[in-house]
């Protein structure tokens, strides 16, 4: 087993799940517990100013060995996972030289990861893939991303006759909850310019992403005994149900793709006198973007008007916005990682992200960071995997970016 593999597998062993309700930060203290022991291994490995500060990130240098003028950059990846599928007692393992047809996750429970459901592993039958047991996420978003870094690192560590320049490195909280560089500072960390490790499939090489929005609707409705009920009783939950109806099907998650944007009721909960509604607001386009936002409080009035003024309440917070326009100023960033892809054999998949990464924030943040594949597939959910190959790819990579970059300046 490679060096990258035992790292994930050990990573993947820490429940890091991030609390989108919290409010501390990080969110959630068992985050800080593999932040820590990255902070040990890197000072292990022989990086330098390896730090943990008082938010929990962690910094380190890798340092140049070379007297050429080089471009010092960054490679940052997230501990967190998401909470929309359990992070705890993650029971991963290798599915050996994989078949194709159905995987059975779960014996007990009959859990199978099926190619009609997800089409994508058919691509790679012969190879090695690390999955779960189907009752908790896998944690390759983004742990497949902090195990490259710190494999490239060691590596190059080992192999002083690759010629680089200075690399700086940072581990961050949170950012699946969109607070991941609140407290992040950029000029502390020195870097011209970075990349987030935090992609998807091999190939993927992403500089686009969702400009995205949180909304949080709360509904105040009036209980009343139901014997006695008739024009008297405003049922929250069902107030609730209607206000969603608003809401255009056909952009929701599930019946878009590429560039399309989505509406997306990310949790419910409720009774007759209150409910509560939580989503996701997200487009690539801004003025779309925008346009959802007021399609959302258009809505909230429609309701108000129909049930008294009052009844609802929203809170649109935005998140981050769509990178694109922060990166294509600094073309050469983006042509030094497709010159890594190829010389490692792999033509670049120059993709929009259904998502967001720190590294939309930091763009904006004055750090262009475009987003480099991490290897695996169905994130955020118990059908998670990735392919052995993948994620050993994700490392050679790293270290042959490392090498563009030094050579190439």
């Amino acid at each position: 087993m490679t060096d990258v593999i035992e790292r994930f597998l050990h990573y993947v062993s820490y429940e890091t799940t991030s609390d989108p309700e919290s409010k501390s930060f990080p969110s959630t203290a068992t985050q800080l517990e593999l932040l820590k022991v990255l902070a040990e291994e890197l000072k292990a490995i022989g990086l330098e100013d390896v730090k943990m500060d008082e938010w929990g990130y962690v910094t380190a240098t890798l340092p140049a060995n070379t007297t050429r003028v080089v471009p010092v950059f960054g490679l940052l990846a997230h501990v967190d996972t998401s909470s929309a599928a359990s992070g705890k007692d993650v029971k991963a393992r290798i599915l050996e030289n994989y078949p194709g047809g159905d995987i059975l996750l779960n014996p007990e429970k009959n859990i199978v990861l099926s190619p009609v459901d997800f089409p994508e592993v058919k691509a790679y039958v012969g190879q090695d893939l690390i999955i779960t047991d189907g009752t908790t996420l896998l944690g390759a978003d983004d742990k497949a991303g902090v195990a490259g870094i710190v494999s490239a690192m060691k590596y190059l560590m080992q192999h002083p006759e690759i010629e680089h320049g200075t690399v700086r490195v940072g581990f961050t909280p949170d950012e699946e909850i969109g607070s991941g560089v609140d407290h992040f500072d950029v000029a502390a960390f020195g870097a011209q310019f970075a990349y987030t490790v935090d992609g998807g499939p091999i190939g993927e090489l992403e500089y686009e992403n969702f400009n995205a929005a949180s909304a949080k609707v709360t509904v105040h409705g009036r209980s009343v005994h139901p014997g006695t009920a008739k024009n008297q009783m405003k049922n929250a939950s069902l107030m609730a149900m209607e206000f969603n109806a608003l809401l255009p099907v056909e952009q929701r998650p599930e019946f878009t793709e590429g560039y399309e944007g989505f509406f997306h009721l990310t949790g419910m909960q409720g009774h007759c006198e209150e409910a509560h509604l939580s989503y996701i607001i997200r487009d690539h386009d801004k003025a779309k973007f925008e346009a959802k936002k007021v399609e959302m409080q258009q809505a909230i009035d429609f309701m108000n008007a129909r049930y008294g003024k009052g009844s609802f309440e929203l809170e649109l917070r935005d998140s981050y916005y769509n990178m694109k326009e922060m990166i294509l100023p600094h073309p050469q960033i983006l042509e030094y990682a497709r010159l890594a892809y190829r010389a490692l054999g792999l033509e670049p998949i120059e993709v929009p992200v259904r998502g967001g990464t720190d590294g939309s924030r930091l763009s904006y943040m004055g750090l262009p960071t475009p987003n480099l594949f991490s290897g695996g597939h169905n994130f955020h959910g118990r059908f998670e995997y990735i392919p052995v190959q993948s994620l050993e790819k994700v490392s050679e990579m790293l270290v042959k970016l490392i090498e563009v970059i030094g050579k190439a300046a």
